[in-house]
């Protein structure tokens, strides 16, 4: 495990500001991205300057092929005339592919490549934030972001920004060429056009907001989808498939009902553009046929403005079409630029110190004072005024009801959150002035729900620390009592144990926990429950596996079995966030307090149970 910070260096940024809402500024945001390849966006410039270039001499080459092919002179310079214009015809459609090719393959490398840096982004900017995020953030909402929204800027960014770019081209490009042709009708035509776009413009803000909307609906469907999977056997257990079926197919309809606003309201767009720039078109167009007619425009005029017009109103309709997809972007780089904006409470010291050198013993722990309220329950206390000295090596109890603040203990230990008042020392040394890396690879855990990824038990164990031989991950495994069901396994250490490790047992599952925390090898052990889900003969060997592993280190349990307990060198008892009694087994039976009759409770239930 790396020691160092968990700020990454790399060229991808981690927190662009966030963009003002619902404009197309917000592509903005993904200038970050971009700039690493300069080089690529280059090529692809010259690629789509060239094609553009080729497309306009098209309408040049009709015209002299009119004027000068089909004029009155006829005979052998005609045919002369023709050949070489429809030559030069064909040499300009070669340069075309070969530039349109090259244009495509280099925007759509630029499309692939920064839709990866974004999702890397996105993913390593999510992984690092505190609990307090994922305590109003949904798992399904951020999946949807980094799925649907960054594919939308793939699609922007790969085939968009270079439509964009070639029709822009183009429209300037034709809009020169038809000046050069017909300054009049060209005016005519100009003036049209700017009574047209205005309506298109305005209509286009509300194509803007659907398009935001048609994502949030989505990100909805998703994280709803993504938190009923991940409790089927709860559903089931309720008999909840169709009501959770039928919430989550409300959920979609809302999402298609939303979407289908926003494809009437492209469609409407679309529809006006074509009809109200095309129709101005024709209208020159009419002008430009008289003008013929009159003597004052030759036929081959006439039919490189008609080109070269085709060519504008053609740009402008896929500018028009862009513009919707930019804007779908927009609300995506949006959604993707917020969530990168969002900053940790739980940040890593500018100049973080060092710990000392490892004690045989173990670690000192010391709490001063902490005083802890959840952010989503700011007036609710889970830790107040609590005051703790753990020596090197000593073993610590900490009991008491539900509520009683015992997980939030660990939560602060690990630095998931901060205290708003005291402070907690590891070693001599301010658990805000540790490296995060530092700190977390001091503690290792078993928690009372376990974490199983779907990969084989010999990589689950691993977990525990990454650089692990098999022998190591074997021996872990051995100590934790695991060995044996792993071995019976239909492939041993290579069978996958199933997503969140269904394929197990709740035994089996805290067990190769503790395989992991033992692997690991930590100065400070945190048991949380460790042995809440055991059977008594696999509690027994378990229990083996942790006095042994207690050897040598200071461990906090957080235990309600008085087997684990009574063989603690001190017991805490916590009651509304505050530590109420302090002491051996024996002394705080005789106190005669909370924990004599959580005590007494046990035995009459193991009594009642005999």
């Amino acid at each position: 495990m790396s020691n160092g910070s968990t700020t990454d260096t790399r060229s991808t940024p981690a927190t662009p500001a966030a963009p003002r809402k619902g404009a197309l500024a917000a592509l903005k945001g993904l200038l970050p991205f971009l700039r690493p390849y300069r080089r690529q966006f280059l090529l692809a410039g010259i690629a789509l300057l060239v094609a553009a270039s080729a497309t306009l001499a098209i309408p040049y080459a009709f015209k002299q092929m009119i004027d000068h092919g089909f004029g009155a002179r006829g005979g052998a310079a005609s045919a002369a005339s023709v050949n070489s214009t429809f030559l030069a015809l064909f040499g300009v459609a070669a340069v075309l592919a070969v530039a349109t090719a090259a244009r495509f393959y280099m925007v759509s490398w630029l499309g692939e490549r920064v839709t990866t840096d974004i999702r890397s982004a996105v993913y390593r900017h999510v992984v690092e934030q505190s609990p307090a995020f994922f305590e109003t953030t949904r798992s399904g909402e951020v999946l949807s972001r980094l799925t649907t929204d960054t594919t939308l800027i793939q699609s922007v960014v790969g085939t968009s920004i270079s439509l964009a770019l070639r029709n822009t081209l183009l429209f300037v490009g034709g809009l020169a060429m038809l000046f050069v042709t017909s300054v009049k009708l060209t005016s005519i035509i100009l003036g049209l056009l700017v009574l047209v776009v205005v309506p298109i413009v305005l209509y286009g803000r509300r194509v803007r907001k659907l398009s935001r909307d048609s994502q949030d609906r989505i990100a909805d469907a998703s994280a709803l989808a993504g938190e009923i999977l991940n409790a089927m056997p709860t559903v089931q257990a309720f008999t909840h498939e169709k009501i959770e079926a039928r919430r989550f197919g409300a959920s979609v309809e809302d999402a298609f009902a939303t979407a289908m606003r926003r494809i009437r309201a492209r469609a409407v767009l679309t529809m006006l553009a074509i009809a109200l720039i095309f129709g101005a078109i024709v209208f020159v167009l009419w002008l430009g046929a008289h003008a013929v007619l009159e003597g004052t425009m030759t036929g081959g005029d006439l039919g490189q403005f008609i080109l070269y017009a085709s060519i504008v109103s053609g740009a402008i309709g896929a500018l028009s079409e862009v513009m919707g997809e930019a804007q779908r972007a927009a609300g995506a780089t949006e959604r993707l630029m917020e969530l990168l904006a969002v900053s940790s409470d739980i940040r890593n010291p500018a100049h973080p110190t060092p710990l000392p050198a490892r004690a045989a013993g173990g670690a000192s722990l010391n709490l001063a004072n902490v005083q802890f309220s959840y952010p989503s329950r700011p007036d609710t206390a889970a830790l107040d005024h609590v005051s703790l000295d753990v020596k090197p090596g000593e073993t610590v109890a900490v009991v008491g009801p539900s509520g009683a603040g015992k997980t939030t203990l660990f939560q602060l230990l690990l630095r998931f959150y901060d205290p708003q008042a005291g402070s907690i020392r590891l070693d001599g040394v301010d658990i805000r002035d540790l490296d995060l890396h530092v700190l977390r690879d001091a503690i290792g855990i078993v928690p009372q729900d376990t974490v199983i990824f779907s990969a084989n038990a010999l990589e689950n164990i691993r977990y525990g620390r990454a650089g692990a031989t098999d022998a190591e991950v074997i021996a872990a495994a051995k100590l934790a009592a695991a060995h044996e069901f792993i071995e019976r396994l239909p492939q041993g250490y290579e069978s996958y144990l199933g997503e969140r490790g269904v394929r197990l047992s709740g035994g089996q599952r805290q067990r190769i926990a503790i395989a992991r925390a033992l692997l690991k090898n930590p100065p400070l052990l945190l048991l949380d429950e460790a042995t809440s889900a055991l059977d008594a003969e696999s509690e027994r060997l378990v229990q083996r596996a942790l006095e042994a592993a207690m050897v040598g280190r200071t461990t906090l349990i957080i235990a309600h079995r008085l087997a684990t307990v009574q063989r603690a060198d001190r017991i805490i008892v916590m009651e509304d966030g505050r530590i109420v009694e302090t002491g051996t087994h024996a002394s705080l039976v005789a106190l005669g307090g909370i924990y004599a009759n959580l005590a007494a409770l046990q035995f009459h239930n193991v009594h009642v149970e005999h």
